[in-house]
């Protein structure tokens, strides 16, 4: 729309410089009767050829570039048309089209001599007005050419930051899935370990083992395939995922632990509001990495859990269990769990930390602690 009105107004500006000059010359008497009536249907044509400028610039300076050595009315449209081109062309093309209506005029000036300027003056100043023409021109396709680099900077700037912001998602997806597959493999190790230390189990219990194992192999197996996914596919596809666990699936996870042998207490001191999602997630990876820390470093230790929520605003989290020596078989593991969560809740705005700590009736006890933004 706005182009419309352009193309208009320099088409209205063109056609009353030839009306202003159509009328001078027949004031001065230079140019009358049939050869004005002719020469304003060119200079009606030149100008109304001015509403194709943009899709064909050169087509147009090179239609008024043959109706200038007949009248000089098209003066106007003349200069839009070099402008147009000059704004939507390269250099050589520009200085030819320029070039070409320099030499266009010359016929008309021998012709009909400007009786004030001269043949001279007047060709000087229709190349000084061509000149302008140029200038103009060149200016605004500098400052396109400017806009269009800083426009395709900042679409690949946008486009580099969404594919990071795709990455690093991806990746925060395959560390969770991650720490949940560490959790299963755990769960698999200690009961096949159980099986292989305990000789005096029942039938009964062997398949429950049995079972555990199988279930617990399947669904390791099911995360990896998930993990393995999201590492391959590309960056929005990992949206279809199954959502990562919170604090409404602890009882689950301390169901399982508890099935696995290993005594847990649980003391859930939250009010009944609305928890922050990520709080939520971030907390549950923070009880599943100190339960399988638990289960690999000290089994048979009884593991005690306290949620509440500070005065303050906070998200609390605190866990521990008896430092007991280990005699059977160990689970494996990269040992650096604690620290990936120390990275991961300091991303969440809280901080974390673990240690062992000396109760005050003297025992030795490793105690993970971690706070947690709950804002509201």
């Amino acid at each position: 729309m706005r182009e419309a009105v352009v193309d208009l107004a320099a088409i209205g500006v063109a056609a009353l410089v030839a009306m202003e000059a159509a009328g001078t010359a027949e004031i001065l008497g230079t140019v009358t009767g049939a050869t004005l009536f002719f020469a304003l249907v060119l200079s009606g044509v030149g100008c109304l050829a001015l509403w194709w400028r943009r899709r064909w610039p050169v087509g147009v300076a090179l239609l008024l570039a043959a109706i200038m050595p007949i009248t000089e009315f098209v003066g106007a449209a003349v200069l839009i048309a070099v402008y147009t081109v000059t704004a939507n062309r390269r250099w050589p093309v520009s200085l030819a089209v320029a070039g070409l209506h320099v030499v266009a005029f010359v016929p008309y000036s021998l012709h009909r001599p400007d009786p004030d300027l001269g043949i001279l003056g007047a060709n000087a100043l229709h190349v000084a007005l061509l000149s302008i023409a140029v200038a103009v021109g060149t200016v605004v396709r500098a400052q396109r050419e400017k806009d269009a680099v800083l426009r395709e900077r900042a679409e690949a700037e946008a486009r580099l930051h969404l594919d990071r912001v795709r990455v690093l998602e991806r990746e925060r997806i395959a560390r969770e899935m991650h720490d949940v597959l560490a959790h299963r493999i755990s769960l698999v190790s200690l009961h096949a370990g159980a099986l292989e230390v305990r000789s005096d189990l029942s039938p009964e219990e062997i398949a429950r083992a049995a079972r555990t194992i199988r279930v617990g192999a399947h669904e390791a197996l099911e995360d990896l395939r998930e993990i393995l996914g999201v590492l391959r596919a590309a960056p929005d596809t990992a949206d279809g995922l199954r959502p990562q666990p919170g604090l409404a699936d602890l009882d689950r996870l301390v169901a399982a632990v508890r099935a696995a042998g290993t005594v847990v207490e649980v003391e859930n001191l939250l009010p009944d509001v609305a928890l922050p999602a990520a709080a939520s997630r971030t907390a549950y990876r923070v009880l599943q990495e100190g339960l399988t820390n638990a289960r690999k470093h000290a089994p048979g230790s009884e593991v005690r859990i306290r949620l509440d929520r500070a005065p303050d605003g906070e998200l609390r989290v605190r866990m521990c269990n008896r430092l007991v020596p280990v005699g059977g078989p160990v689970v494996p593991g990269a040992r650096v769990g604690l620290a990936g969560l120390s990275e991961r809740v300091g991303l969440g705005g809280g901080w974390l930390e673990h240690g062992v700590r000396r109760t005050p009736d003297g025992e030795l006890v490793f105690q993970l602690a971690a706070r947690l933004p709950w804002p509201g």
